[in-house]
């Protein structure tokens, strides 16, 4: 018997999950498009460039954001429904407790934590590329840059650089000044007026260089026309973005991370909140299942109206959580991996309490 209720679960479960799912991103799409409509026509925009590329992009990102939401809202649905019609009760009569009975939902809350894993690793982060160079081309108010003026970066131990302002379209730092130390002196001084990146060789092509040697009597100064070098700084390096993280698969996220420790850029803290919540974030499907399940197996007064309610006010507190204290690790008040953690830590021991104290 507990085969078919496992079975029966799970795929209720797997068919009202993909209801809701495509009924809010339908919902998301209209209500984002009606907002921004104006700006895409003024911008140049066409029908079939927004239809065709621009939220066939945006659609796997939504799902990554709604998922949680979606499963939620078909857990408080389908454990209501089996609580209303006395099917938990007769369950628990024959002798299947509540903690078996959340088994198949466990299930489900595993395979959709694993697939939304390996999409928000490797497959959504190309689509996202795609979504936010149309919105910087599109969209009005989108600038995300984190700095492009006065940039400091250390290239390695002994050498620091100054970028008065980096152009990201055309890859180029202006007005450049390199200073290299030894020991506690300054050995060299370079100032540049331009650096260029060069996608062919992967290299930095410096241009209209005055070089400075330092020695006992004073300094050599010398002029260089123009000379390619290769650097530990990139031009991701120099021209950071809020979003940036969004873009990469976890193991290119985690390569940028230490790239930006590597050359000495502040604001760490930021792109190490926001992989550490793409880590976490699917766990959320997890947590949530375990919260509905608490409050839908057991019938309450209110019926359907309950656990509407139920559903939106625990997603509205779960989402200001973890907006609240994402900033909190943001700016380094706390650990990145702590901010990132702590709302869904919070609600699954909420969760857990809920079921433990459910009648078994």
């Amino acid at each position: 018997m507990t085969k078919k209720i496992d079975r029966y679960v799970f795929f209720r479960m797997l068919s009202i999950t993909l209801f809701v799912m495509v009924a809010l991103v339908f919902i998301f799409i209209v209500i984002h498009f009606s907002e921004n409509s104006e700006d895409f026509t003024d911008q140049g925009a066409t029908f079939a460039q927004i239809f065709g590329v621009y939220y066939p992009n945006y659609i796997p990102d939504i799902i990554r954001l709604i998922i949680p939401v979606a499963v939620f809202v078909a857990c408080l649905y389908l454990t209501g429904q089996m609580a209303e019609r006395l099917e938990i009760t007769a369950l628990k009569a024959a002798g299947v407790s509540l903690y078996r009975l959340l088994v198949p939902y466990l299930v489900f809350a595993f395979m959709m934590t694993a697939i939304i894993s390996v999409l928000d690793g490797f497959v959504i982060p190309n689509t996202n590329e795609t979504r936010i160079a149309f919105e910087s081309k599109y969209l009005q108010g989108q600038s995300e840059n984190v700095d492009n003026n006065r940039i400091f970066r250390q290239e390695s131990e002994n050498t620091i650089f100054k970028i008065n302002y980096f152009n990201n379209d055309e890859q180029t730092g202006h007005r450049v000044d390199v200073i290299n130390f030894q020991g506690d002196s300054i050995s060299q001084t370079l100032f540049v007026q331009k650096m260029i990146w060069q996608d062919t060789t992967q290299k930095w092509r410096l241009k209209d260089i005055k070089k400075r040697t330092f020695n006992a009597q004073g300094y050599k100064l010398t002029h260089i026309d123009s000379m390619d070098t290769t650097l530990n700084i990139f031009p991701r390096d120099l021209a950071r973005k809020t979003s940036d993280i969004y873009q990469l698969t976890y193991p290119e996220a985690e390569n940028y991370i230490h790239s930006i420790e590597r050359s000495g850029a502040g604001s760490v803290e930021l792109p190490k909140v926001q992989l550490y919540g793409r880590y976490t974030y699917p766990f959320s499907i997890v947590v949530v299942i375990i919260v509905g399940f608490a409050l839908a197996s057991v019938r309450r007064k209110g019926g359907k109206g309950f656990y509407i309610a139920a559903g939106l006010v625990v997603s509205f507190l779960y989402l200001v959580m973890m907006k609240v204290i994402e900033p909190f690790g943001g700016k380094g008040e706390i650990e990145p991996w702590l901010a990132a953690i702590l709302p869904h830590l919070i609600f699954l021991i909420v969760g857990i309490g809920i079921l433990f104290n459910a009648r078994k």
